[in-house]
């Protein structure tokens, strides 16, 4: 899912008609001072500047993404502890 994240996050903006951090309110999603710099100097769209920082920001590249999980894995991180490790599809995410 970590792939597709971004388009999600895009497509939720499309759907929504999110185009400002006015937009953004109603969804409790609060962009920090970083944040909002980094969009406002963005040359692209709004709605897209906005789920690229988010998506960057929110779901980056930590232990809980697919990739950086079987690189642990394959050094034997948690070993002698059972796993069980589940991964979701982008499928899976239900239209909002």
């Amino acid at each position: 899912m970590h792939s597709e994240l971004r388009q999600i996050v895009q497509a939720f903006a499309a759907r929504h008609g999110i185009v400002s951090f006015a937009d953004l309110e109603p969804f409790e999603v609060t962009p920090t001072a970083r944040q909002r710099r980094m969009i406002e100097q963005a040359e692209e769209p709004f709605a897209d500047a906005w789920a690229k920082i988010f998506v960057s920001d929110k779901f980056g590249q930590a232990t809980t993404h697919w990739a950086k999980l079987e690189q642990r894995l394959q050094r034997g991180v948690g070993n002698p502890c059972p796993l069980l490790l589940l991964g979701i599809p982008a499928k899976s995410v239900l239209a909002c």
